[in-house]
């Protein structure tokens, strides 16, 4: 058989097992598996075949990248960090109009240079944001749809898993789309509080901001003062500062070449430990931070295992060379391109998880992007947005579903696909501004030269 037909019965298998509901790493497994036996015909070589790239996957030292952020966050977390960042927030933006949802995006925004993992945002502020704002008046589908929308933040500022996944798929820099996904994450951010502030001002009995619902939060105000909550203050700001310090401190570290990512990530880990045992976290919730992460990063490194393995299989037949040389003849231009890609990401972000739509078709469009002109690190952070936008979107939207799971009695599923609208919109503009405006990806990765 040739290398065409190999590829193609590669690609109808792999859709067909991942649509009949087979977890993506055993798809892609058994879809490699299938591949190097119909290029082969010898078992011997799919045996040697299969354990040269584990050994080679797995041994890499950027692998524990992914485990020591997501301790790093899971620390901070537990210990209450961000609870205390919602609380500090939540006072500076007191005369802002709409000021609990805005506090909830910028929230959102720091935990994610913490966590990198959007649902652990999703989850968190669910029960810690939701509540403020059902108290203050908020309309739910709006306060629902706000959480939802800002956990996406959590997979474009870093440190992002996502950024890491892509970054080991295309062999770029981590630390280098680490920083480029800085600026635009907070293009996105301000989009989201653009449109909060918007919903604040035309329509503000979504946002409680009613003459009666003023006045009951001037009484429970009062009634807070007088019982003394406001003592409370300064330790949650310095509480705060520790956890920016970390972050900035991290990353800062990265940029500035003091360390690699990995051994960055080493030190956030330490440092969370000892600020999460500051302030008090137990030797029991300890063990269950590190159960916590090993349960959640080990089945990530067998995919990327496995999409490193089919990545291989899919060259040995020739598709990503064929599909440069179709785009590259088909006379379309560029952003003709892009937009093909960007459309084939939001389809694949109705149907399967972020992760596994980068395992999917990273390898395929990375080459023709370059091919095309496309900066690699903007092309990263784009493809990282478009893919973004699929975790609020139907029928899959795990966000929504994060959300919908952590309150199961605020709200449909279908209520809050339809609160995440203007926050997908958003996304689709942040990346159409990063396609027409590549530098602001690249402008702080170049900087840090």
């Amino acid at each position: 058989m040739s290398n065409l037909g190999d590829m193609w019965i590669l690609i109808g298998v792999l859709l067909a097992v991942v649509f009949l509901g087979v977890h993506v790493a055993v798809a892609l497994g058994m879809t490699a598996v299938l591949g190097i036996f119909l290029m082969t015909r010898d078992f011997h070589t799919v045996y040697t075949f299969i354990g040269s790239t584990a050994y080679e996957a797995l041994r890499d030292y950027v692998f524990a990248v992914i485990p020591l952020f997501m301790l790093m966050g899971e620390f901070l977390g537990k210990c209450g960090a961000a609870s205390d960042l919602y609380a500090l927030i939540n006072r500076i933006t007191r005369r802002i109009p709409g000021r609990l949802a805005i506090a909830t995006v910028l929230a959102n925004a720091v935990f994610a240079f913490v966590t990198g993992v959007s649902i652990a945002a999703a989850a968190a502020f669910s029960r810690i944001a939701y509540p403020e704002m059902k108290k203050n008046g908020y309309d739910r589908r709006f306060a629902l749809g706000c959480i939802a929308g800002s956990a996406c933040l959590g997979m474009l500022i870093p440190p992002s898993v996502l950024m890491i996944v892509w970054g080991v798929l295309t062999e770029q820099a981590i630390g280098r789309l680490f920083i480029a996904g800085i600026i635009p994450g907070f293009i996105v951010a301000s989009l989201f509080c653009l449109y909060i502030f918007w919903v604040a001002i035309t329509a503000p009995e979504i946002v409680g901001e009613g003459k009666e619902q003023k006045r009951v939060r001037a009484e429970a105000a009062a009634v807070a003062a007088a019982a003394g909550e406001g003592s409370s203050l300064a330790a949650v700001f310095w509480s705060t500062m520790a956890v920016l310090v970390l972050v900035f401190g991290t990353l800062g570290g990265i940029w500035f070449g003091l360390f690699t990512p990995t051994e960055g990530a080493g030190v956030g880990a330490a440092l969370a430990l000892v600020l999460a045992i500051a302030k008090g976290l137990r030797v029991k919730e300890m063990f269950e931070v590190v159960l916590s992460v090993g349960r959640t990063s080990a089945p990530l490194l067998l995919l990327l295992f496995t999409a490193q393995l089919y990545s291989r299989t899919l060259s040995m037949t020739g598709i990503t060379g064929a599909a440069k040389e179709y785009f590259l003849t088909s006379g379309l231009g560029p952003y003709a391109v892009l937009a093909i890609m960007v459309g084939i990401w939001f389809v694949l972000g109705c149907l399967i998880d972020s992760i596994s739509i980068i395992l999917l078709t990273v390898p395929v469009f990375a080459p023709i992007a370059a091919a095309l002109g496309f900066d690699p690190i903007a092309f990263g952070i784009l493809g990282i947005l478009a893919i973004e936008a699929g975790l609020l979107t139907p029928p899959f939207g795990i966000l929504v579903f994060t959300v919908r799971a952590a309150l199961p009695l605020e709200a449909t599923v279908g209520e809050i696909f339809q609160a995440c609208v203007p926050y997908w919109i958003c996304l689709l503009a942040a990346v159409v501004t990063i396609a027409v405006y590549p530098q602001l990806a690249t402008w702080l990765p170049n900087l840090g030269k």
